[in-house]
């Protein structure tokens, strides 16, 4: 078979005809456990229920043992107030000598419901609708599970005792809620996790029918802005007029941190416009559910701003609400914000570029308290790596079309972790959803013909791994 990576022309001994027959041949069965995974409502977050989590933990564990796996383990660790994290499901085949070693990670612990009132269907009860799968976690991230377990299931039916990769799976139990065991987990089985190649299956692709490596992601910040003008909450009849309450000078102040047309206005921040591809104004609106008039922040390609360039939002603020206001001027206000990084910036060096224009942008002399909250480095892919190179390919030959290489404007906080614990690791960010997989919302869904290609494109960049090494 003549393929091409890179387009360079590439000979191969894989037959990928042969590789998408052999998922095509077990899809039905990987769709039916897709299915019993989604009907386990596995959520970390506390206040729920750990019972479901660990019934999804072992569900998972029992389907990589059925596919060939004879070291199975679920592990923990604890977090900083001793409560237990979320049960991990590790499994691993060591490689045959001159072999590499793959580290395939997903995370079968999901998000919760939200308004059950929003969803057409029962959440956990998945749903096969005009060829998409719908049930919260069908697309993120339990069909990052199954897409695993099945590329490596039709690798060994296809090669048998050929396979001498080395292939460690890592199902995370906790990622929805922000991973905060993973770094400590990571340290105590650092050698148990060790790989040359590292593949996330938790992004996302172009569009459906054309498949994408993540190749960026964003960093991020948060903290807490609070603005006080008052010691004690006045009369706004007797007192309002020489006095500005504290809500009017946050609003004032949080309308700093944007210039006229929408960009990040803190000075020094990284910001970039070289993405590989883009999408129009209608798709984006259609994408992101913009209403009719309302015009689009920030300057450049759309793709630059959504992945190479800060974004800063207000995802939280402090006030009476409507039915309970009284006539009083507040003395103190408060708001979160969410502080979105270019790839290349350094978090701490970005939050006290937000302290520093907050603290000079006070209105009207009000004191301002600058709280930071977290951070997470940004990442990007060398996309010159033979690991890179040869997922390209196995995109492109899974799914008929040239895969692109695409930004996410979201954080994958636990991908920095990975980069510090193995520098030398080569990291490979890949996914099943596309932009109408909804996920952490209502009607969570995942395209069966995209998924279907995901099995076969990992199954092939094993089988090359395999063949050819890591470089």
């Amino acid at each position: 078979m003549t393929s091409s990576i890179a387009g360079n022309p590439q000979t191969t001994t894989i037959d990928a005809v042969a590789v998408r027959q052999a998922v095509a041949e077990s899809f039905d069965q990987t769709i039916s456990q897709l299915k019993d995974l989604v009907a386990i409502p596995g959520i970390a977050w506390p206040g729920f229920d750990p019972a479901p989590l660990n019934r999804s933990a072992d569900a998972v564990a029992a389907l990589v043992r059925a596919s060939g796996f004879d070291d199975v383990r679920i592990l923990r660790c604890d977090k900083e107030d001793g409560t237990p994290g979320g049960p991990a499901v590790i499994a691993r085949r060591p490689a045959a000598e001159g072999k590499p070693t793959v580290l395939l990670y997903a995370h079968h612990d999901v998000q919760p419901t939200g308004s059950l009132a929003l969803w057409e269907t029962e959440p956990f009860t998945a749903v096969e609708r005009d060829g998409r799968l719908f049930g919260r976690g069908a697309a993120d991230d339990k069909a990052g599970v199954l897409a695993h377990i099945a590329a490596y299931s039709a690798l060994t039916r296809l090669l048998g005792d050929e396979l001498g990769l080395g292939v460690t799976f890592f199902f995370e139990g906790e990622e929805e809620a922000g991973s905060p065991t993973f770094r400590s987990f990571l340290e105590a089985h650092r050698e148990l996790l060790r790989a040359e190649v590292i593949v996330v299956a938790d992004s996302s692709n172009w569009k459906v029918g054309i498949p994408a490596l993540t190749t960026s992601l964003r960093g991020m910040v948060d903290g807490t802005i609070e603005v006080q003008v008052l010691d004690h909450a006045v009369h706004s009849g007797m007192f309002g007029g020489p006095v500005l309450d504290a809500p009017t000078l946050l609003a004032r102040l949080i309308a700093t941190l944007h210039d006229d047309h929408g960009s990040v206005a803190i000075e020094g921040l990284v910001s970039r416009d070289d993405v590989a591809v883009d999408l129009s104004e209608e798709e984006f609106r259609a994408d992101a559910s913009v209403l009719e008039g309302v015009k689009l922040a920030g300057s450049g390609s759309i793709a630059s701003r959504m992945w190479t360039k800060p974004a800063l939002s207000i995802i939280g603020f402090d006030a009476p609400a409507v039915d309970v206001a009284s006539n009083t001027l507040l003395p103190r206000a408060q708001a979160k914000f969410s502080l979105r990084l270019a790839p290349g910036q350094d978090p701490a060096a970005a939050m006290e570029m937000v302290r520093r224009h907050v603290e000079d942008n006070a209105p009207f002399g009000a004191q301002v308290v600058f709280t930071p909250g977290g951070s997470g480095n940004s990442f990007l892919t060398d996309t010159s790596s033979k690991a890179a190179s040869v997922a390209m390919w196995a995109l492109g030959e899974a799914w008929g079309v040239p895969a692109v290489e695409m930004g996410i404007g979201g954080s994958i906080p636990f991908i920095a972790d990975l980069t510090e614990v193995y520098p030398d690791a080569q990291i490979l960010v890949t996914g099943v959803e596309d932009p109408d997989s909804r996920a952490h919302s209502a009607n969570e869904s995942l395209h069966l013909g995209d998924f279907r290609n995901a099995i076969v494109a990992e199954a092939l960049l094993l089988a090359r791994l395999n063949e050819e090494g890591a470089g």
